[in-house]
């Protein structure tokens, strides 16, 4: 017997929402069989669904998540569609590494407005002192 699933144990065993598996089966992600309202889940779902949810975990974007998925059903296959996955996965790479520049340029530019702010802070509280001392 081919294993199923219900929406129920899917969301369950991957920690989200009916809401969100509703949702990449709107977007043609998932297509699960019908049995009057139930949906039923089948193994081929299931590992979509997980490659979906990782794909967004590793911050790619649906559509990027969608055609990678896609790739596997098409020529060359498997091939074609790991080929496609290393070259998406350097380019994430690239982009985080331009963000994490981005963010240490940042974080440096904190660091000295906040000394700066720092150093005009206690000069003006040195000032308050010492109006308050002549009062």
């Amino acid at each position: 017997m081919t294993e199923r699933h219900s929406i129920t144990d899917l969301a369950r065993e991957f920690d989200v929402t009916t809401r969100t598996i509703r949702f990449y089966e709107d977007e043609g992600l998932l297509t699960p069989e019908r049995q009057g309202q139930a949906r039923i889940y089948r193994p081929r779902d299931r590992i979509r669904l997980k490659l979906i949810l990782r794909g967004k975990r590793l911050g790619f974007s649906l559509k990027e998540v969608a055609e990678i998925i896609d790739l596997y059903d098409s020529e060359p296959g498997e091939v074609g569609q790991l080929r496609h996955f290393l070259d998406k996965i350097a380019e994430r790479r690239a982009a985080l590494a331009r963000q994490r520049e981005d963010i240490d340029i940042i974080m440096s530019e904190l660091d000295t407005v906040e000394a700066q702010c720092r150093t005009r802070l206690a000069a003006a509280a040195a000032a308050d002192d010492s109006a308050d001392e002549i009062h």
